[in-house]
């Protein structure tokens, strides 16, 4: 998602939900004396208990100033130990982009912690956890590090301050005469105290409401390549995810999900399920979009995927739309030919008079989120009470959501964010599909006499057909251009499911009846006249955000297209870029230059039956420019090497941005490769698993070269932006190749 922030509000609905939980959760912070209990016996122990914050206002008078809200406050974020190991609590999901470590790393800096010492953990859906820039809980739209930058590194100098305080009040000495480094506090004479054994006295003291931030130049942790926090335990296999939680007594739950998005259930015949050993019921359970399905409980997965499979089930699916993929294709080349809402409305009269024309035809299909761990919820329900597990992008809505199906106050509902094995999206939509879902199974199992906790898991076969996909697009495109390139007229039409019509977000980001995620990408960084036409058809099929969103379509479309005109022209592609990009997008030219300079392109010799191929794309206000050599083999396009030029200002962790532009390239990648389409047939999703919805093997995977543009400005998004460029990039290489633009992904080039 890839919100503007500076016209950014969330809707009043929203605004007072959230107030509502806050006000409900505040007051109950523990009393002062259970609370240095508590700290007495672990340390500076912030960040145990629900809305710690509130409990340390209840200590010294004044100790929260007014000004201050839970999400400033050291105390819901830090936790210093007697023998100085600090744990800091994160107020996103990990999903493999690297949030566990890069947060840390700010709060440690201003902090002065000894990184060796650091933790970190995820947080729940406590208020001190919201975005700050959105006030709400989200990790999406590449925000987590771009909007969390200054609120980590004043939570750090906060508790620094308040450590230095408390070992100035033990010395007896102006807290100005002393330094911090590496976890220790050094005063007068070359003395010292550690962070733990000060950390009980610094909890008891008032927390600054401003408190100084280093000077860049003097940073020790940000901008440094740092190996990750959970490096060690990923690859020795004993990092944990939701889908691996385990609780006494808990029972598993394997859904039945209609056939067809919406269906209900006809008629059961669950006397096979009920035979399998292991077994504990069988329940109807509603879901998704009004549709109801049926859950089987029992002991282990296994046993509940035996019942499942044995189960009789009849689906009335005659109240609901059956999509057609070839149907749909065909109805959205009706619906681009008619009049719709415009983004842009350029003049192109003179289209027709230009002594160069292209007109296009662009199909993106649907595409699934796939990621390793498929979805899973851990939901436990005891007198009026709710504890819930799972990896989730929206904690907050999450916890809405289950708190309404089981029918408790959402103060009595605690989210855990656990550690998720990917996500790219899946694990943050604002209907809270899975984590209602199994919400609803528990409510069946207690109403059918079970009160354990239930840990509900979908099968990768459940994933891939479950819903949510990455809309379906057509683009057609007319241009009229002269033999300079110079274009006189580009009349263009986006054919697309809508993502936030209906949603919290449609006062935001629906204006004039246009999605603002469908058109995001087109047209800049260019100067260009183009007139814009939107259609948002609605079908029974459920799409959601699918990482970097509508760059995932726009910039094909849009570096494609520059790329054919320059081959038409006689011009090179990159020197094309620069002349239209002119001076008002110095980033881009800078992320573009670094690519060329460093991959040898105009400069190298490449390998007989290879070409160059370039595109360059922003997304959630960082830069991804690539420069690719590929080929032609038995048919097949393969891609050999890509070089990357990256802007996203300061790089918090330089490894991080490697490793997302790595794991983005891979997975611009994956759209281009045969079989990776989600097509459905008479309402029913056609693909089901690895083997026929196709994914980027080792074997698929090119050389990969990721260099950043030096910049001390703020840090930019960087968990998807290198998805956009790499398709087109492909493209634009195989296009020089066989003299054939590429119109469609999966690539098709027969």
């Amino acid at each position: 998602m890839n919100f503007d922030q500076a016209n950014f509000e969330l809707p009043p609905n929203l605004r007072a939900l959230i107030a509502r939980q806050r006000d409900a959760v505040e007051p109950e912070g523990l009393p002062r004396r259970s609370f240095l209990k508590l700290a007495a016996a672990s340390g500076f122990a912030l960040g145990v208990f629900p809305m710690v914050a509130h409990a340390q206002e209840a200590g010294a008078a004044g100790a929260r100033p007014a000004g201050l809200k839970p999400l400033q406050q050291p105390a819901a974020f830090v936790r210093i130990e007697r023998d100085g190991t600090t744990t800091i609590t994160i107020n996103r999901l990990d999903f493999g982009q690297g949030v566990q470590t890069g947060l840390p790393m700010i709060l440690a800096e201003e902090l002065d912690a000894d990184w060796s010492k650091v933790r970190s953990v995820h947080g729940t859906n406590d208020p001190a956890y919201v975005d700050p820039v959105f006030g709400m809980h989200i990790t999406g739209g590449s925000g987590s590090i771009k909007n969390s930058y200054t609120q980590y590194r004043e939570l750090g100098a906060r508790t620094r301050a308040m450590l230095v305080s408390a070992a100035a009040a033990q010395w007896k000495v102006d807290p100005a005469t002393l330094q911090t480094r590496n976890g220790v506090v050094i005063g007068p004479g070359g003395k010292q105290l550690g962070y733990g054994a000060l950390a009980e006295a610094a909890m008891k003291l008032p927390v600054p409401e401003t408190a100084k931030l280093k000077d860049p130049k003097d940073f020790r942790l940000i901008g440094k390549p740092t190996g990750r926090l959970d490096a060690q335990a990923k690859s020795s296999g004993h990092q944990g995810y939701g889908i691996d939680m385990r609780l006494p007594g808990m029972l598993t739950a394997v859904v039945s999900h209609p056939p067809v998005f919406g269906a209900r259930l006809k008629s059961m015949d669950d006397s096979g399920a009920k035979a399998i050993k292991g077994v504990k019921a069988v329940v109807r359970v509603a879901l998704d979009r009004g549709a109801e399905g049926v859950a089987v409980v029992a002991d282990g997965y296994w046993a509940a995927k035996q019942g499942r499979d044995a189960l009789k089930l009849e689906w009335d699916t005659s109240g609901v739309e059956k999509v057609d993929s070839e149907k749909q294709l065909a109805h959205y080349r009706e619906l681009a030919a008619k009049p719709g809402p415009r983004k842009y409305d350029a003049d192109v009269s003179k289209l027709g008079e230009a002594p160069h024309k292209i007109e296009a035809e662009f199909v993106f299909p649907y595409l699934a989120h796939a990621p390793m761990e498929p979805l899973n919820c851990t939901v436990s329900l005891s007198q009026g009470k709710a504890d819930v597990w799972t990896g989730t992008q929206m904690p907050g809505i999450d916890g809405l959501a289950a708190a309404k199906v089981l029918g408790v106050p959402p103060e009595n509902v605690k989210v855990h964010v656990q550690m998720a094995g990917g996500g790219f999206g899946r694990r943050g939509l604002l209907t809270s599909d899975f984590v209602a879902e199994a919400a609803s199974v528990v409510k069946a199992a207690q109403a059918a006499g079970i009160t354990a906790p239930i840990r509900t898991l979908w099968s990768r076969e459940d994933d891939i057909r479950g819903g949510y996909y990455r809309p379906m697009h057509l683009h057609t495109a007319r241009i009229g251009f002269d033999a300079e390139g110079k274009i006189v007229g580009w009349d263009h039409v986006i054919v697309g499911q809508s993502l936030l019509m209906g949603s919290m977000f449609e006062p935001m980001m629906v204006k004039d009846g246009i999605d603002a995620t469908a058109v995001e990408g087109m047209k800049e960084p260019y100067d260009l006249p183009m007139r814009l036409t939107v259609h948002h058809p609605k079908l029974n099929v459920p799409v959601l955000w699918w990482r970097s969103v509508g760059s995932t379509h726009t910039a094909f479309v849009m570096e494609t297209l520059l790329d054919e005109i320059a081959r038409a022209t006689g011009q090179d592609p990159v020197a094309y870029r620069m002349k239209l990009i002119g001076d008002q997008h110095p980033r881009h030219k800078a992320a573009l230059q670094l690519a060329v300079d460093q991959s040898g392109y105009g400069k190298k010799k490449l390998d007989a039956g290879r070409a160059w191929g370039v595109a360059v794309h922003e997304s959630f206000n960082s830069v991804v420019a690539y420069v690719v050599e590929a080929s032609v083999k038995d048919g097949t396009p393969v891609l050999h090497r890509v070089t990357a030029g990256v802007h996203c200002n300061l790089a918090v962790n330089p490894k991080s941005v490697e490793a997302q532009v790595q794991g983005g390239a891979v997975m611009g990648l994956s759209m281009c490769l045969p079989g990776a389409a989600i097509t459905l047939k008479d309402g029913v999703v056609q693909q089901s698993n690895f083997g026929d919805f196709v994914v980027p093997r080792m074997t698929d995977t090119p050389q990969i070269a990721v260099h950043l543009v030096p910049s001390a400005d703020a840090p930019t998004g960087m968990g998807e932006p290198g998805v956009p460029p790499l398709a087109p990039a492909f493209a634009n290489a195989l296009a020089a190749l066989t003299g054939k633009p590429v119109r469609e992904l999966p690539f098709k080039l027969a």
